[in-house]
């Protein structure tokens, strides 16, 4: 048995730590199997060695993020958590450490919450192009678009291409009021979302103004040759295997690309086939082609995304 002690200076900053009827502190008590007690503005952990250094690694996080923010969720708890190896809710047992991958944009931190994530990104900065699969909620979208960031900003690159096919998901999109541009708005939406998350509105927007970062749908990458930039195709199984080989061919000199998408998500005609399955058949042993499966493991979303995601591959089965 060994002891570990950590300071905090008001009793807000202990609510914030252990929240509220002490949910938070229940839960870190229950993961590592250490007793924690508050007394005078020093929290003790006690219980084996191994245990104790982890639980003060996870309250320090804490500690600091609630001083930045003054109120901590669950989701802080989980994410301080996973760092060291555990899953919050306790039901997928011990997970492997995530390798020490960052990203640093726009004064924030974005890291990899799984060892599945931290190979995806080592995977992107390693090969040219990188074909990923996986559920929805993994990451695949908004870790590419932090690496295409992270790149820009040290001048790796010129420019950002995002890049979506427009097909409808079960809908019809076609009456929408508007120009062409609003029409295509809906399709686009979710890469420009992520990219809000990487770099503030202003700043994008200029950005976007001077075409250094482009949103455009498939269909515009035709004929065009992208030199010294990092092209990012979202939702690629909605691709069709002649599209597919469109956008591919667009890769020009000191490029890098990331084709992404979950194929059992398909809105195509029924007997189309899907571009990114017949790419990831083709090119997985090519040299300088990488393809990366995610799993629902690798889901970061809200904890229900998983077992959605579990129901409904029980009820296709």
């Amino acid at each position: 048995m060994t002891e570990s002690t950590l300071a905090v200076h008001s009793p807000e900053e202990v609510l914030a730590l252990f929240g509220a009827r002490d949910q938070h502190l229940r839960t870190i008590r229950r993961l590592f199997d250490v007793t924690i007690t508050h007394r005078q503005g020093q929290i003790r952990i006690s219980g084996e060695p191994t245990a104790v250094e982890q639980t003060t690694r996870v309250l320090e996080r804490l500690r600091e993020l609630g001083r930045r923010k003054g109120v901590l969720s669950p989701l802080d708890v989980r994410d301080a958590v996973a760092q060291e190896g555990l899953a919050e809710d306790g039901n997928t047992g011990p997970r492997a450490p995530v390798p020490d991958v960052e990203i640093r944009q726009a004064g924030r931190r974005v890291q990899p919450r799984t060892e599945g994530q931290s190979r995806y990104v080592e995977m992107i900065r390693t090969h040219d192009l990188t074909l990923a699969t996986g559920p929805a909620g993994t990451g695949k979208t908004f870790l590419a678009v932090a690496t295409a960031v992270e790149s820009l900003k040290a001048e790796q690159i010129r420019k950002i291409v995002l890049v979506r096919p427009a097909v409808e998901a079960g809908e019809n999109l076609g009456f929408l009021p508007g120009d062409l541009r609003a029409k295509l708005n809906p399709y686009l939406r979710p890469l420009l979302d992520a990219l809000n998350d990487m770099v503030d509105f202003d700043q994008a927007r200029n950005l976007m103004e001077r075409e250094v970062i482009e949103v455009v749908p498939l269909a515009y990458m035709r004929g065009r040759t992208l030199n010294d930039a990092f092209i990012i195709l979202d939702e690629a199984q909605n691709t069709t295997v002649p599209q597919m080989k469109m956008f591919l061919t667009r890769m020009g000199q000191r490029s890098k690309m990331v084709v992404s998408g979950d194929t059992s998500q398909l809105d195509l005609p029924k007997g189309v086939a899907s571009g990114l399955a017949d790419a990831v058949a083709r090119l997985g042993r090519v040299p300088g082609v990488g393809v990366m499966g995610l799993a629902k493991s690798d889901i970061v979303r809200h904890r229900l995304v998983q077992r959605i995601v579990e129901a409904y591959e029980q009820q296709e089965g």
